[in-house]
């Protein structure tokens, strides 16, 4: 049997390849505008983007000691992505510590199999109804707001969850990070992807939005079907699985923690993180007693905060008087509520994210009764623990600046470009679905990408009678599907990093699915050349 190679090795053959490159294409640049945008709450904003015919060729940039230069670079591009794995990292250890979400997960699997006694549920198959409802929760997530970076933090909660439900870490990344990628590229109203390039095409914000639900449903109900397949073989035969011997940590500490006899007490100091707490909490409440959520390019006013608050005093009173377990693991639920609506109505990124997850942190290391130096000590275990995962995102993110400073993204982009000219409509339209995709690969930013393309993609679309419409669905899905795939990005490799699922795996068992996506997603194209829909 081949041995696979470590992730940073492939890595680090990708950025030497990138240089090759720079040293066979020719440099070339296109001019950048400033143009004026539509936000999704109605605001305008600047950005810059390609102007469509201004592509010339510049001296030839070949890249050679920028092989390791391009290393530094892509540590300092994504430094905001490797500090936030290193926090969340840290901040779960402390709360693993506690045993708080192996304790919850297995009160959650022995409360579920209790349904087992309904009929349904039997014939169903009661796990597939919680990967389906899981996914489907993710979905959403990664169709209306366009959640991605979000999920390497839930990796930690979902992979033990699967093992503990008898399936492997594959299962487990997919039930968070698969459903909201694909959610991500079937978006209805993601603005980091839609948005951007309605905006830089012309179009009303969040136009076509009807064709688009239906291809979100199309887009959810095939990935749940094959996580499901998947995961009945792995049910039915573990050793199959493609990460069996590596899952060999999870099951450990799987086991150990549920093999060890559990003390279930409330020390006084978590009744005293509760109180000020919830002091905090309803502070908020009172500060901020209405929150603006926008969804798409409609909004609305909520009374979330003082619900909040009241809702932690109350379920955070009932939890403690069971164990302090269950008070932790009422604050993780409160973290990811807090988190949603953070994104949703303060424009929420990965620094305010960040410093959730690490107060979350360090207030179960206080509530669980460990001094200072305890928590400290935790935390830079959980550091150490994740620092792989964080390191491999900034090395990946080197590919990107070797193209970048070679000159070879704008040349490729006009090469491209210039052959869609000649063909008909629906090979154009097969054409510029088929290089979003292979784009994607090396640019994986979709704001970058829409800023990128769009300008000369909407032109191409009028000379051919193309919809603009279909030419954002055609970014849209060339956007997200090779997420999943290209090492290139930074949420894939920090996950499989959590996970510790090696990406020469995850590519030999995931290139199936997304090659399935993109032959869908060509069929959900079509229809639009052919039939009018609402915004097309």
């Amino acid at each position: 049997m081949k041995r696979i190679p470590h992730t940073f090795t492939i890595v680090f053959i990708l950025i030497v390849f990138a240089a090759l490159l720079t040293w066979i294409v020719p440099g070339g640049e296109f001019v950048r505008e400033t143009v004026e945008v539509v936000n999704a709450d109605g605001s305008m904003s600047s950005r810059e983007v390609v102007k469509g015919d201004s592509f010339h060729f510049v001296d030839r940039q070949p890249q050679t000691w920028q092989i390791f230069s391009s290393l530094f670079s892509g540590f300092c591009d994504k430094a905001d992505i490797i500090i936030f794995i290193l926090m969340v990292g840290g901040a779960f250890w402390i709360l693993n510590n506690s045993r708080a979400i192996d304790i919850g997960v297995m009160a959650f699997l022995r409360r579920v199999q209790r349904l087992n006694r309904f009929r349904i549920f039997q014939k169903i198959g009661l796990d597939n109804v919680i990967i389906s409802l899981i996914m489907i929760m993710f979905s959403l997530f990664g169709a209306v707001f366009g959640m991605s970076e979000e999920t390497i933090a839930f990796v930690v909660i979902f992979v033990p969850l699967a093992i503990s439900m008898g399936y492997d870490s594959i299962v487990g990344v997919c039930m968070c990070y698969m459903a909201a990628h694909v959610g991500f590229a079937g978006a209805m109203l993601n603005p980091f992807t839609i948005g951007i390039a309605q905006g830089i095409a012309g179009l009303p914000l969040f136009s076509g939005l009807e064709y688009r639900f239906f291809c979100w449903i199309v887009l959810t109900i095939i990935g749940i079907v094959f996580v499901l397949l998947y995961a009945r073989r792995v049910k039915r035969h573990p050793e199959k699985s493609p990460v069996y011997k590596l899952d060999a940590y999870w099951r450990e500490r799987t086991q150990q923690q549920t093999s060890t006899q559990v003390k279930y007490y409330t020390p006084r100091v978590a009744w005293i993180v509760y109180i000020l707490l919830g002091a905090v909490l309803v502070w908020c409440g009172v500060r901020y007693p209405l929150t603006t959520i926008a969804i798409g390019n409609g909004s609305a006013e909520v009374c979330l905060m003082p619900v909040f608050a009241g809702l932690f005093l109350l379920t955070g009173f009932v939890a403690l008087r069971k164990s302090v377990h269950f008070f932790i693991l009422d604050l993780l639920v409160f973290t990811i509520l807090y988190l949603v609506v953070g994104v949703l109505g303060y424009d929420w990124y990965v620094m305010e994210i960040s410093a959730l997850f690490l107060a979350m942190g360090l207030l179960a290391g206080i509530a669980d009764k460990q001094s200072a130096d305890d928590i400290a000590k935790l935390f830079l275990a959980g550091c150490k623990d994740i620092l792989s995962a964080a390191l491999v995102v900034g090395l990946a993110s080197g590919i990107i600046f070797i193209l970048r400073d070679g000159k070879v993204i704008d040349t490729i982009l006009y090469g491209l470009t210039r052959s869609l000219a000649r063909a008909g409509e629906v090979t154009s339209m097969g054409a510029m679905y088929a290089f979003q995709t292979m784009l994607n690969i090396i640019m994986p930013s979709g704001s970058a990408k829409a800023a990128l393309t769009m300008p000369i993609m909407s032109q191409f679309a009028d000379l051919t009678n193309i919809s603009r419409q279909a030419v954002v669905l055609a970014f849209q899905f060339g956007d997200g599907f090779t997420n999943m795939l290209t090492p290139t990005s930074g949420v894939l490799i920090g996950c499989l990093g959590v996970a510790k699922i090696p990406y020469a795996t995850w590519l030999k068992w995931v290139w199936k699915f997304i090659l399935l996506l993109i032959v869908v997603g060509f069929l959900l194209i079509l229809p639009t050349m052919y039939f009018h829909f609402p915004g097309f």
